[in-house]
C-alpha cells in the first residue's frame, strides 16, 4: 500500500495567525498518526510563516512512523537534517520568497550541488528524495547525483485531471516506469486530492509514499481530521 504522509504545515499557518500554541502542532502530528497516518511532513522556511525550527524539533522527539522534512537544502536546513535524523530528506528547489513548491529541481544544472549535498545527507543515514518534474532526463541525473527516490510534482497533472485524465497522467507513467528502472523509489505530491488521487494510484502501482497537506487539510475542516485520513487512505488502497 502507497504510504500517506501527512503535510501539516498548514496547521502551523492557523496557529500563527494569532499566536500562541492553538491548534498544537505536536499533537496534531501525533493525532494525524492515531488516525492512520503512515507519516508526517513538514517544510519549514526561513521566514517560519507555518512551521517553525523549533516545531521541527519539537514534531521530531513523538513522531513514530516516518518524519520527511522538506526544504531548500541551505546550511539552515542541513543543519536540521543532521540534528534531526528524519527518515527522508525532500529537497526543493525554492528559494525564499517562494510561496509554495510549484517547480522541480533541473538536476542538469545544479548536478554537482545535488550530489554533493545528497552524499552530506545520505552520510547521516538520512534517505533521500529529490522533487521533479516528469522528465526522463532530470530523473536520470537525479540518479546520477545519488537520490534515493524522488518526488513528482503532481500540480500539472492535478491542473489537466478534469480536462483528460488520461492525457494528464501520460508523461508521469512514462517517466515512473523509467525511473523505477533505474532503481529510483517514487513519491508524489503537489494538489493531490480525493477527487484525482485514486486515477493516479490505481494506474501507478509502483507509487510508494503521496505527500498531502493543503487539499486533506481543507477537506478535514468539512469532515474531521480522523474522517479525512481514513478517506485519504481508502483511495489509496490497493
Amino acid at each position: 500500500m502507497t504510504r500517506l504522509s501527512v503535510n501539516i504545515n498548514k496547521i502551523a499557518t492557523l496557529r500563527n495567525a494569532r499566536g500562541g500554541e492553538m491548534p498544537n502542532v505536536v499533537q496534531f502530528a501525533m493525532d494525524c498518526e492515531r488516525f492512520g497516518a503512515q507519516g508526517i511532513t513538514v517544510h519549514p522556511r526561513p521566514d517560519e510563516r507555518h512551521i517553525t525550527t523549533k516545531d521541527t524539533y519539537d514534531i521530531a522527539k513523538v513522531v513514530q512512523t516516518e518524519y520527511n522534512i522538506e526544504g531548500y537544502p541551505d546550511s539552515r536546513y542541513l543543519t536540521l537534517i543532521s540534528d534531526i535524523r528524519p527518515t527522508q530528506a525532500t529537497l526543493v528547489p525554492d528559494g525564499p520568497d517562494v510561496l509554495t513548491s510549484n517547480a522541480g529541481w533541473d538536476t542538469d544544472k545544479h548536478q554537482d550541488f545535488l550530489s554533493e549535498t545528497l552524499q552530506e545527507i545520505s552520510s547521516r543515514g538520512v534517505r533521500t528524495s529529490l522533487f521533479i518534474e516528469p522528465n526522463k532526463h532530470w530523473i536520470e541525473l537525479a540518479k546520477k547525483a545519488g537520490a534515493d527516490r524522488i518526488e513528482l510534482y503532481t500540480g500539472p497533472y492535478a491542473d489537466f485531471f478534469g480536462k483528460d485524465p488520461v492525457k494528464a497522467l501520460s508523461a508521469y507513467l512514462e517517466a515512473i516506469e523509467f525511473a523505477v528502472s533505474i532503481g529510483l523509489g517514487i513519491n508524489a505530491g503537489h494538489d493531490l486530492n480525493q477527487d484525482n488521487l485514486r486515477y493516479f494510484k490505481t494506474e501507478v502501482c509502483q507509487l510508494d509514499e503521496v505527500s498531502i497537506g493543503h487539499a486533506l487539510i481543507s477537506d478535514a475542516l468539512y469532515l474531521g481530521i480522523e474522517n479525512t485520513i481514513q478517506r485519504y487512505l481508502h483511495l489509496l488502497r490497493d
